[in-house]
């Protein structure tokens, strides 16, 4: 009996060390002499003790079926802690031998660490709120909480696709997209690739070279579901479109009178015009005379044609629009807008201002397209404006007003700053220790004039002391322009006139070029109304240094970015500022 109890009171001591540390002075707790006395009958030989771990660690994992001591002390963990603690006195056990004493000690520190971490992970469990499951079937024994990869459909599933997109100057660049990515997103990301400026102009082109025509994608299509109806040999375009929503700052512009007719209302105004087109429930019609080409044969007639929502319609006598009079051309549901781009040598059109109507079903079939010419560049904005507005209606106007609404949320320091603008120069008078804003406009032009001829001379007294100075003319005056993005270099002025066109016949919209009936004089090239103009650029001489003026001297500039800036906030001579500038980049 004096033998076996020490064994009792050693393993007490252990299972009672929480409590020990918690409550001192708890009873039932042996003395401090007593203590002692069990620690020097608890001395084991460190032989002795290795050999019986390695024993216990061998039944530990034998899959023996023998009732070894040790198994069920593992075990012990959580039985003992399911059983309630004995306030009682302690039953006496049965005497066991020294062998046995120690593989009973062995798993004690483990079975203690194991309960801290049980009741750790309890105290964390039963802290957190009570929340209900709202799948209970994905947690039942028959089926694991996780997905398995299969589980989930195949149209779920993130696709991904290669596309390749072309620039104006025939370079590439293949982006990898997503299935649902559309073409206002993939503009952004090519800004962000080709670090462009992101000023809500770019596109994303679709052009047919095979079938002459091209058309810009809205910014809330599917890249991908647009170029599962293109034919091998189309290809997407990144491109400037000034004019892409212009309709909806100026509809005046975009839409003449005598065109608009109202099907079941004649009270509205020009004034209602956005409105009714956006209105699902009115009924706007454009109506005029189109030339329109034959399905299956090369001759063209002129019809009187009107566009409604629900489709394209000519009249076979005159003028009437009775519906027995009216033919159905093409319907707007599954079909697509087009321009011509070069309509007279691949139709034999009779103007160079063709659109197409395009099934979405056809390739490279020339026989069910429905082919249009209008007469002026104005009519066929106005036809291809109306039929965006009839087939998308309010996505449109949405498309138009995000840009607006990221702009208004984002910080007026996170926006482009301008470089020049009508309202942030003022005139400065530095003679002074401190500077001062002249008020007096008489003044102001003064100092201008005053400012100009100084600086006159300071070039000119730095040409004649020998050294090269900046706005010299064999110098950087005549090579600094081909840097800027608005200078195209020779090309011709058609090309210029296609160029204009591509990108928006809105107001401002030009381009700079070289002269092809004079090697040392430049065009410009700009849009007003929606019409293509072009002014020369003349060198003259004064005290032996060159300028360039468009107004026979009496403007000069000491080289073409002076110019140009000018120009961006002076109409002087033209018939509007200088506001878009054409621009191709690299990809």
């Amino acid at each position: 009996t004096q033998a076996a109890s020490p064994v009792f009171s050693s393993k007490d001591k252990v299972e009672q060390t929480p409590r020990s540390q918690q409550d001192p002075a708890g009873p039932g707790l042996p003395a401090q002499s007593d203590r002692l006395a069990n620690h020097q009958e608890d001395d084991v030989d460190l032989e002795a003790l290795v050999n019986d771990m390695n024993a216990s660690l061998e039944s530990l994992y034998s899959a023996c079926s023998m009732q070894s001591d040790t198994v069920p002390l593992l075990q012990n963990g959580q039985h003992a802690r399911s059983q309630p603690r004995a306030s009682g006195p302690r039953s006496v056990q049965p005497q066991v031998s020294p062998r046995q004493r120690v593989q009973r000690s062995q798993p004690v520190h483990i079975l203690a660490v194991r309960r801290l971490q049980e009741e750790d992970q309890q105290f964390r469990t039963s802290s957190l709120p009570a929340i209900p499951n709202p799948f209970p079937e994905l947690c039942g024994p028959g089926s694991p909480p996780v997905l398995t990869p299969g589980s989930l459909p195949p149209s779920q599933a993130a696709a991904k696709q290669d596309v390749k997109v072309f620039s104006e100057d025939g370079t590439s660049k293949v982006v990898e997209i997503l299935a649902d990515m559309t073409a206002r997103d993939l503009c952004q990301l090519l800004v962000y690739k080709s670090h462009c400026v992101d000023d809500n102009s770019w596109t994303l082109v679709e052009h047919h070279p095979h079938l002459g025509l091209e058309r810009c994608l809205e910014d809330h299509e599917l890249v991908v579901q647009v170029e599962s109806t293109m034919a091998s040999e189309s290809k997407f375009l990144f491109r400037k479109n000034y004019a892409k929503y212009e309709f909806f700052k100026n509809p005046m512009n975009f839409f003449p009178e005598q065109m608009v007719t109202w099907c079941q209302q004649s009270n509205g105004s020009q004034t209602q015009l956005l409105q009714n087109f956006l209105n699902s429930s009115s009924c706007p019609e454009i109506q005029g005379f189109l030339h329109v080409k034959e399905l299956g044969k090369k001759s063209w007639k002129k019809l009187y044609v009107c566009l409604r929502r629900s489709g394209l319609y000519c009249s076979t006598k005159g003028t009437s629009k009775e519906p027995r009079h009216l033919q159905l051309l093409a319907d707007l549901e599954d079909s697509n807008i087009f321009s011509l781009i070069a309509g007279r040598k691949q139709y034999s059109a009779p103007t160079d201002h063709g659109l197409c109507i395009k099934p979405n079903k056809v390739r490279n079939e020339t026989k069910e397209l429905r082919l249009l010419c209008a007469e002026d560049e104005q009519t066929r904005t106005c036809w291809m404006t109306a039929f965006r507005l009839l087939k998308y209606g309010m996505l449109l106007y949405q498309n138009y007003r995000i840009p607006q609404q990221r702009k208004a949320l984002l910080s007026p320091f996170s926006t482009p700053v301008r470089s020049v603008s009508e309202n942030s120069l003022v005139a400065m008078d530095f003679s002074g220790q401190t500077g001062r804003v002249i008020e007096n406009p008489a003044e102001a032009q003064s100092a201008a004039l005053e400012e100009g001829h100084a600086w006159r001379k300071r070039s000119t007294r730095m040409n004649i002391l020998g050294s090269q100075s900046p706005l010299h003319p064999s110098t950087l005056s005549t090579v600094i322009h081909r840097t800027q993005h608005w200078f195209h270099g020779r090309i011709s002025r058609e090309e210029s006139h296609r160029i204009i066109k591509q990108q928006g016949l809105v107001d401002g919209l030009f381009l700079l070029r070289d002269s092809q009936s004079n090697p040392k004089a430049f065009v410009l090239t700009l849009c007003h109304h929606q019409k293509i103009k072009n002014f020369q650029i003349l060198p003259c001489e004064d005290d032996g240094q060159t300028f360039f003026s468009l107004d026979d001297g009496n403007t000069k500039f000491s080289d073409l970015i002076q110019l140009v800036d000018f120009y961006q906030l002076n109409k002087g001579v033209l018939p509007c500022k200088l506001k878009h500038h054409c621009i191709r980049v690299a990809l």
